[in-house]
C-alpha cells in the first residue's frame, strides 16, 4: 500500500481538478478504480482501454484533446508510453498515474506505485483509491475480489454489508466464487463487455447506483437494467465454462482455446478454472482475427516468468502479474509458443528446490 504521504498527494491532485479525464483498464479492478475516483468528486469523463492495457500518444492524445480536461488519471494501466506524457506536457495537462504492475521510469508524471518502495507489494489499484476517497466500500471490494485481493477494510465491509460476505471467508478466490459479493463482481467484469456504447451506457448507471441491492435484488429500474445484461453475457459465458470443464486434461498444464465468440471471456474463465482445478497452469486462449489472446494463471508457479522464455522468437508480446497474465500470439506462432511454454515449465520445475 502507499504511504499516508502519497496517499494524500492523490487526494489532492482529485480534489483541485474540475474537469479531469479518467483512463481506465477493462476489468474489476480499473472500473472500480475509476467509480470511486468520478463518485468522489462527480465531474469528469471516464475512457476506457480496452484488450492491451497501454496508452500512447496515438490512440489516446486525440481523446485529451477532443475532451480538453484540466487533469489526466490513469488507473491500472500497465503501459504509458512516453510520447503520451510528453504530448501531455506540451498541452500542460498534468498526469496522475496509479498502478501496481512492474514500475515504469517515465517523465513529465505524477507516478505512484506501491512496488516502487516493496516490488512484491501488487496492492490493487482499486485498494489504493479506496483510501483515497474512504467512500463507496461496496464497490471498493468488488474491485478487491474480483483482483484476487482480500482488502484491508475487509472488517468494515462485512460490518456493513454482512449479507455479502461471510466474516469466516478470508480468500479472495472464495469469496469470488462462493459469496454474493462475487456475483456483484461479475455484474461489473460482464457488463464491460459487448459494444462501446452499450458498455459507457452501464459504466454511466453505475456511477448512480448507490446500494448493491439495487443489482442483486434488481430493487431499481438501473440496478435491474444492469443485471439482466449481465445476466444476457453470462449465457454466453456458461457455455464456455462448461466446454472448458468437459476438457480437463490430466497432466499439470491445461490449454484451453475458443474461436471468436461475441464476447472475450478469457480472463474469468482462466480465473474460475484455477479455483476449480488449483494444482493446474491455465492458459485460456480466444482464437480471433489471426491472434490468439492468452489470459494465464497459476496458484504457485511465475507464469510471468515462464511467459518471458514462452515469447522468445515469437510474433507476440504479453506480461503482468506473477500468478496472472496476458498474452497475444500470432496464430501462426502458436504451436512454437506452446512448445516453448512447455520446455519453459518444465526448466523451473526441474530448477525448483
Amino acid at each position: 500500500m502507499l504511504d499516508k504521504r502519497h496517499i494524500e498527494r492523490i487526494r489532492e491532485e482529485l480534489d483541485s481538478c474540475k474537469r479531469p479525464i479518467f483512463f481506465f483498464h477493462d476489468d474489476a479492478d480499473g472500473l472500480c478504480s475509476f467509480l470511486l475516483f468520478y463518485r468522489h468528486i462527480t465531474e469528469g469523463k471516464g475512457v476506457i482501454v480496452k484488450m492491451t492495457p497501454k496508452i500512447d500518444s496515438a490512440n489516446y492524445t486525440r481523446k485529451v484533446k477532443e475532451y480538453e480536461p484540466d487533469k489526466v488519471f490513469i488507473l491500472d494501466i500497465a503501459v504509458v508510453e512516453q510520447d503520451f506524457l510528453d504530448d501531455m506536457h506540451e498541452m500542460k495537462i498534468p498526469v496522475v498515474w496509479v498502478d501496481h504492475h512492474n514500475p515504469l521510469k517515465r517523465d513529465n508524471v505524477m507516478y505512484f506505485n506501491p512496488r516502487l518502495n516493496d516490488i512484491k507489494d501488487n496492492t490493487c489499484v482499486t485498494a489504493i483509491c479506496y483510501h483515497v476517497v474512504k467512500n463507496d466500500i461496496w464497490i471498493a471490494m468488488v474491485g478487491s475480489i474480483g483482483d484476487w485481493q482480500m482488502p484491508d477494510y475487509r472488517d468494515d465491509f462485512i460490518a456493513k454489508y454482512p449479507k455479502l460476505l461471510d466474516p469466516s471467508v478470508f480468500r479472495p478466490e472464495e469469496a469470488l466464487f462462493s459469496q454474493p459479493i462475487g456475483n456483484l463482481v461479475r455484474v461489473f467484469s460482464f457488463v464491460l463487455k459487448g459494444k462501446t456504447d452499450d458498455v459507457v451506457k452501464c459504466m454511466k448507471i453505475l456511477t448512480r447506483v448507490s446500494d448493491p441491492d439495487e443489482i442483486l435484488h434488481e430493487t431499481t429500474p438501473p440496478g435491474r437494467f444492469l443485471f439482466k445484461r449481465h445476466s444476457s453475457i453470462k449465457d454466453h459465458y456458461d457455455v464456455l465454462l462448461k466446454k472448458a470443464k468437459d476438457q480437463v486434461p490430466k497432466e499439470e498444464l491445461f490449454i484451453y482455446i475458443y474461436k471468436g465468440e461475441k464476447f472475450s471471456f478469457s480472463s474469468e474463465l482462466s480465473n474460475e478454472l484455477l479455483f476449480n482445478y488449483p494444482s493446474k497452469i491455465i492458459l485460456v486462449g480466444r482464437e480471433k482475427s489471426g491472434e490468439i489472446k492468452y489470459s494465464i494463471r497459476a496458484s504457485e508457479i511465475n507464469v510471468s516468468l515462464i511467459l518471458a522464455k514462452a515469447l522468445d522468437g515469437v510474433e507476440g508480446f504479453g506480461g503482468g502479474h506473477e500468478h496472472a497474465c496476458g498474452a497475444v500470439v500470432k496464430e501462426k506462432f502458436n504451436k512454437r509458443f506452446i512448445k516453448q511454454f512447455k520446455r519453459a515449465l518444465g526448466a523451473f520445475e526441474e530448477a525448483s528446490p
